[in-house]
């Protein structure tokens, strides 16, 4: 099982993940991978989790005034706010905007250019589920590109990073030019209005809660299945993979048998699992990845509510 355990404790971080790393405002940043490879652009970063599931979970620590550069993702990306006031913004010049607290969800539709930025007072942490085994490459607006170069870091025309302070292009290979005005002209854009029907606010969490008895309560943020059990998703959209959330201070689930590889992580609270003759403690932050088609046991014993994600390929 310890294959299958992720502790966020044990995590190694890149520090330099991304084209844009060295600019002011994406900088001070740590990414990591937990399940699956991420899209990171570091060749070396450290993936906790390393099997298929057929979905990519990640996670990114940003201080204040720090985050993403704006880009696009060919499949799903999904952000778990965990810590700290984040500013989600989109649209190849960043017009349109949303701001976000701990316990609330964003789901990106692809084929947009989005960013986000920690706009609090402290260092923050998010949590990010992307679509596929192989997440595809990250198509960033031009100005992110050029500013990047200017600081010695650069994508190649296979998508690889290099950092051109320290190593010449190799050969054969060439620098990625920027999309043109024409290319830019294809990716959707949202008003806000529209972009809400993306989001689930923390604040909302009753209106969405159902009772699952022994003391758990489940949202259903997308997709339509928890075990085998279907429910209405609060965000209506085709991601490839079920996001559930557990809620509770003292209540049990027993006999649960997931059929589809599947990661359960706690965002609140000490979370126990009994599984094959095993019992693993998932604080705050640790993901853990079941089995498929192994019975298993989930508990809770808090003084306040808790809350465990669950994510299921569909």
């Amino acid at each position: 099982m310890n294959n299958r355990i992720a502790k966020f404790e044990d995590l190694v971080p890149s520090t330099l993940p991304f084209v844009e790393g060295k600019l002011e405002g994406h900088k001070d940043r740590k990414n990591f991978s937990i399940v699956g490879p991420g899209v990171a652009e570091d060749s070396k970063q450290f993936i906790k989790i390393s099997m298929a599931h057929g979905y990519n979970l990640g996670a990114v620590i940003a201080k204040p005034q720090n985050g993403s550069g704006l880009h696009s993702h060919t499949t799903a990306e999904v952000f778990l706010i965990y810590s700290g006031s984040w500013r989600f913004y989109w649209g190849a010049e960043g017009k349109e905007e949303i701001m976000l607290n701990a316990g609330d969800i964003i789901s990106m539709p692809t084929n947009m250019f989005r960013a986000f930025e920690n706009v609090g007072k402290v260092e923050g942490l998010i949590f990010v589920v992307l679509g596929g085994d192989d997440p595809g490459i990250i198509t960033w607006v031009p100005d992110v590109l050029k500013k990047a170069k200017e600081t010695g870091m650069a994508l190649l025309d296979d998508n690889s990073l290099i950092d051109l302070s320290e190593k010449k292009i190799p050969e054969g290979k060439k620098i990625l030019e920027p999309i043109s005005n024409d290319e830019i002209k294809k990716f959707d854009n949202y008003k806000l209005n529209d972009f809400k029907k993306f989001v689930y606010k923390f604040e909302n969490r009753s209106l969405y809660e159902n009772n699952l008895d022994n003391g758990i309560d489940l949202i259903q943020i997308l997709g339509k299945q928890f075990v085998d059990k279907s429910f209405t998703p609060v965000i209506n959209q085709d991601t490839g993979f079920n996001l559930s959330i557990l809620k509770a201070k003292k209540g049990s689930l027993k006999d649960l048998i997931f059929n589809k590889p599947t990661i359960l992580f706690s965002q609140k609270g000490l979370w126990n699992i009994e599984i094959q003759n095993s019992n693993i403690k998932l604080n705050s932050k640790d993901t853990f990845s079941i089995p498929i088609d192994t019975k298993l046991n989930i508990s809770i014993d808090e003084n306040e509510d808790a809350y465990l994600n669950c994510v299921s390929k569909i």
